[in-house]
């Protein structure tokens, strides 16, 4: 029978002298500040090991005996008063956003994730995507960046996985239980609650906000689960990436209109919104709604604003990986709301499609995309396939000039390296890796470090990996009712100083967990040399309803009962923040076998490289960046196949040579002194080119650097006189819109005597009609590059035309010089665009004339 539940909140009671600790669990700090860190593991290493690293949930748990225990122990008081001290110290010294720009106070950049991989307890993150937002949030607040994080707060998160006797995945959702992590509601000036309303179908949705500290840096989290709402919207904050697509919709609708709404609420405008990937685009169409209520502009002019302080970063490289609405479910959840901006429903859909046509589904990236003037891609090599895969919506443009940038993901160092290793960069390199870990002079220290001190923190890393794999495989052997014998045989699973091969990642079938065992002769060969073997450890989660991926982790947990590689071949259920440092810690090898060009970027080799770890890799995402030979390995030289089957045997047997010809020779070649000084070179030159470029501290620079610092200026500037800047480009862009059809290019010459050679220009001039347009309002352009044997003009460079004067009836003459720098067959072409100093890009209008 239905019961009324009064409810009461109970907090751990603390002594007065270690009240301290309270402060320091509530900040996430203790999760990338070794100090921190240990502190808690030195109050109840068990405790803190059960509670998966969780300060909040371990206080409430342990007795008040030990906790009177240590706050009469004059070494336990040193060390939290010094965690403590390092505390404040981080949060109020002044910082490199503050030393090196100078804004203003309210300055605000708001960035927007459907997930976050933060720590161990909260299990708010699927995966890579939510292992980078956390990183970025960590690397913002060291730079001291006025950032603020939105998200949504998960009651059972992703997934729990674990393995049935026959290897298949199965998953469980345990309840998150917020008020036991280290995160607080959210309350205002009063201490009431701040709550935020959307409108739905079946009446508003109320949603609590949680806050959690990561650093300097907020992080509000949305939550329909409170008694306000009905129970189908009670549970839209349920699970991260389940349900239907309703229920998409709904979690999308809550993360950008109702991110904007609660970071009003909470006091926060932002000047810059960040949408990490399409999750979040909605919150565009929220910004226009709000700029047209409180300055009275219309949808367009409203539309330039958020466009110019928009930025959006996509991770996929296929089309599949975006979310797609049908049009009947975007007209019922947005039917009022966009009668509210003034648009009809045809208006509305071709904002989620690029090409502007009006069809019947409503695409989140699209969406982004066209109310975004700033976009990238993750890595370089993900940025070309982006232009590619959107290029349909860029009509008229040339693939390499489509405005669609990159910045390459990094990871946080302090956030992923083990206490050996921390301990070992600060007592070689110093503090300045912590401060500036993007300064290549300081990792060029790493030469100081004796190859014995960096290989024997190796080797303790490696055993404590085998060590914990080991205890792993126990458990989970335990848990499946698996007899004595077979548990017993886990404990030698492993070997500690063999070369060992981590793979561990998402079980999408494209990155091909299992290409290594294509040949399973060849690979026996390789694994079981006595003299020189080697081993492999594989975590990694499948979606609940990718069938393929699961069937890739069977197979890898059936090959590891096999009576011959039992002892080589080990997976680790449950894959997890805390299995990733274990693996990334202590592997030698880190294998990726993704079928290129697929891999957006991938972090967690960046990961490995920071603790000492080698690649071995096909040449996709961030490794066509970072690869040199000196520094690791590349399986093939970055081809791409049409041939799937094919493509897979000619890379395994690659796979097969380099292991076989490179990687284990040169760990087992050992000096006098049992060292593998090549391969200890390898990790030297890894870590001092690789880590101080492939860090979140470089990725977050950039990102304020190309994005968010002009984007403010920009705001600044414009926003004067309520937007009359704006008001006049809206305008303008009216104008030219109204007129292009008109622009045309006739009468074009060159001025050449015979053969042009090498360092001669080409002088160029034609007649171009631009009727009411005034030649400062466009660029003419030559646009000109070799033919290769065919009529395009692959990869084209541009050179200006300047006007020369003015013709009858509306004609201009212009004139340019093509600069011949190569030899070979040449072509050029005209063409024209329009042209305004507040166009974030030269194709912002899509309007282009072609020679026809």
């Amino acid at each position: 029978m239905p019961r009324s539940i009064a409810t009461y909140q109970v907090a751990p009671s603390l002594p007065e002298k270690i009240s301290q600790l309270r402060e320091l669990a509530y900040n996430l700090y203790w999760s990338w500040n070794m100090d921190v860190f240990e502190l808690f593991m030195r109050l109840d290493e068990d405790l803190w090991e059960s509670t998966q690293h969780n300060p909040v949930e371990m206080l409430g748990m342990i007795s008040q005996e030990r906790l009177e225990e240590v706050a009469n122990d004059n070494g336990f008081i040193s060390h939290m008063y010094r965690a403590f001290n390092q505390l404040q110290e981080y949060l109020f010294e002044p910082t490199w956003y503050q030393q090196n720009f100078n804004k203003s106070n309210k300055s605000v950049i708001a960035y927007f994730s459907a997930e976050y991989g933060l720590t161990d307890c909260l299990k708010l993150y699927s995966g890579g995507l939510g292992v980078l937002s956390g990183d970025h949030l960590k690397s913002a607040s060291d730079l001291g960046l006025p950032l603020v994080g939105i998200g949504l707060a998960y009651k059972e998160g992703y997934f729990q996985q674990y393995l049935n006797s026959e290897g298949w995945q199965l998953e469980t959702y345990p309840i998150n239980d917020f008020h036991n992590l280290p995160m607080n509601l959210a309350v205002d000036s009063k201490n009431q609650l701040v709550k935020i309303a959307v409108d739905f179908p079946n009446g508003k949705v109320i949603c609590q906000i949680w806050k959690v500290t990561v650093g300097r840096i907020p992080l509000f989290l949305l939550d329909s689960n409170i008694a306000e709402n009905i129970p189908e919207y009670r549970n839209i904050t349920s699970g991260l990436y389940r349900g239907t697509k309703e229920t998409r919709i709904q979690q999308e609708i809550l993360l950008g209109i109702g991110g904007i709404r609660a970071l009003a609420a909470l006091g926060y405008h932002p000047e810059v919104c960040h949408m990490n990937e399409g999750h979040s685009a909605f919150l565009a169409l929220e910004r226009i709604r709000i700029t047209m209520k409180e300055l009275n502009l219309n949808f367009r002019e409203a539309m330039q604003i958020g466009y110019l302080s928009s930025v959006f970063t996509t991770h996929t490289p296929v089309p599949a990986g975006i979310d797609i609405f049908s049009s009947e479910l975007v007209e019922k959840y947005f039917r009022h709301f966009r009668e509210e901006l003034g648009l009809s429903y045809d208006d509305f859909m071709r904002l989620g499609n690029l090409d502007s046509l009006p069809t019947n589904s409503f695409n989140m990236a699209h969406l982004a995309m066209k109310m975004s003037g700033n976009i990238n891609g993750v890595s370089e090599l993900h940025s070309k396939v982006s232009r590619n895969m959107w290029s349909f919506g860029w009509k008229g443009i040339p693939v390499d000039e489509i405005p669609i940038r990159f910045i390459t993901n990094g990871v946080h160092i302090r956030s992923n390296i083990s206490h050996d290793i921390d301990d070992l960069y600060i007592r070689y390199l110093g503090d300045s890796w912590i401060n500036n870990p993007v300064d290549f002079s300081v990792w060029n220290k790493i030469n100081k470090i004796p190859d014995i001190e960096l290989w024997r923190t190796h080797e303790r890393r490696r055993e404590r990996l085998v060590a914990f794999a080991r205890e792993n495989l126990q458990k989970q052997l335990i848990r499946q009712g698996a007899p004595n014998s077979e548990i017993m045989k886990a404990s030698e699973v492993l070997d500690p100083n063999a070369l060992t091969i981590g793979f561990a990642r998402r079980f999408a079938t494209y990155k091909r967990a299992t290409l290594i065992f294509k040949d399973l002769t060849r690979l026996k060969r390789i694994l079981l040399n006595e003299e020189r073997p080697a081993q492999l450890i594989f975590a990694g989660k499948a979606h609940p309803q990718d069938e393929e991926g699961k069937k890739l982790i069977k197979d890898i947990y059936i090959l590891s009962k096999d009576p011959q590689l039992r002892r080589k071949i080990v997976f680790l259920e449950n894959y997890d923040l805390n299995i990733a440092r274990y693996l990334v810690q202590g592997c030698d090898i880190w294998l990726n076998t993704p079928r290129r060009p697929l891999e957006a970027s991938g972090t967690s080799g960046m990961k490995s490289v920071a603790n000492g770890g080698l690649q071995l890799s096909i040449l996709d995402g961030w490794w066509c960046e970072g690869y040199k030979a000196e520094l690791g390995w590349s399986i093939g030289l970055g081809e791409e196949y049409t041939e799937t089957k094919y493509q897979d045997d000619v890379e395994a047997n690659l796979l097969y040579q380099l292991l076989e010809d490179e990687v284990v020779p040169l760990f087992y070649k050992r000096g006098s002194d049992n060292l593998p000084r090549e391969w200890i070179g390898k990790m030297k030159n890894s870590l001092k080119d690789l880590t101080a470029f492939f860090n979140s501290n470089r990725m977050v620079q950039q990102y304020l650097t190309e994005f968010y610092d002009p984007i403010m200026t920009i705001r600044e500037k414009y926003s004067k006189d309520k937007w009359t800047k704006i008001k006049e480009f809206v305008n303008w862009k009216n104008k030219i819109e109204s007129v292009w059809s008109n622009v045309k290019v006739e009468k074009i010459k060159s001025k050449s005597e015979g053969e042009i050679s090498v360092g001669q220009n080409l002088a160029i001039q034609c007649d171009v009609f631009l009727g009411e347009i005034d030649p400062s309002e466009v660029s003419v352009e030559i646009f000109f590059g070799k033919l290769n044997g065919t009529e395009e003009i692959h990869h084209g460079q541009i050179t200006a035309m300047a006007h020369s004067k003015k013709l009858d009836n509306g004609w201009r003459l212009f004139k340019g010089e093509i600069p011949n720098t190569k030899s070979g067959l040449m072509g050029y072409t005209i063409r024209v665009l329009p042209k305004h100093e507040m166009m974030t890009h030269k194709f912002e209008t899509g309007l282009i004339y072609w020679t026809q």
